[in-house]
């Protein structure tokens, strides 16, 4: 049986989601953030040497990464569901953005996250005008822009049909999931970007995703 070993508020409640959408049976190791430096613990280490989630173990196989897992389980137990067929438009969208999600997109959002939290961090009055003007240069030339480019297409995508790589759900939709919420953290999707509210309100109807939140716990990205 699939264990996840799932941190709180975390990438790993994607990877509980795929699995009750599939009705897969699972079991759940549950692990906190370090209260201090909101880091994972490190027991994780004991799992993957990394020390991070989301990771699965499935007998004497272990697996990290979310779309390393995505593609593991659905090899392994998805029994053709949640792909679409290959050499299809679809799958070319799907794999497309199994990829974007966590290639692209996470990583300007987590760089928005550090620089916009370095201009707020204390530091010497002498360099505070140093940070924030280098924190705001990077933004404004490299970061909010690539974002932008990136959020901009994901909508124009949600423009061609309700899901990301077609008219169907598929795990591409799972793993696009993170990024679009942490988007919605940031602005307010619905002024800008109502595709991509309205594909969160979506997949927030789901009974799969309910049910993963009921067995994963607290999960409060978007709060």
């Amino acid at each position: 049986m699939i264990t996840v070993h799932h941190l709180e508020n975390s990438r790993s409640q994607r990877v509980l989601w795929l699995l009750e959408e599939l009705e897969i049976p699972y079991e759940i190791r549950h692990y906190k953030r370090d209260r201090k430096t909101n880091l994972a613990p490190p027991e994780l280490k004991s799992v993957h040497p990394v020390g991070k989630s989301p990771v699965i173990t499935d007998g004497d196989v272990t697996v990290a990464e979310t779309g390393a897992i995505i593609e593991y389980v659905l090899e392994r137990h998805g029994k053709g569901r949640l792909v679409p067929p290959a050499g299809t438009p679809e799958r070319l969208r799907y794999t497309y953005w199994l990829h974007a999600a966590e290639g692209s997109i996470m990583p300007l959002l987590v760089m928005k996250l550090i620089f916009t939290q370095t201009t707020r961090k204390p530091v010497p009055f002498f360099i505070r005008p140093i940070t924030k003007a280098v924190a705001n240069e990077v933004g404004k030339a490299y970061i909010d822009p690539s974002l932008k480019a990136m959020l901009d297409y994901a909508e124009s995508e949600l423009s061609r049909s309700e899901w990301f790589a077609g008219d169907e759900f598929s795990a591409a939709d799972v793993q696009m999931s993170f990024p679009v919420e942490g988007a919605a953290v940031r602005a307010d999707l619905s002024e800008d970007y109502p595709r991509m509210q309205a594909f969160l309100d979506r997949i927030h109807a789901r009974p799969a995703w309910k049910k993963a939140l009921e067995r994963g716990g607290p999960y409060d990205l978007l709060s």
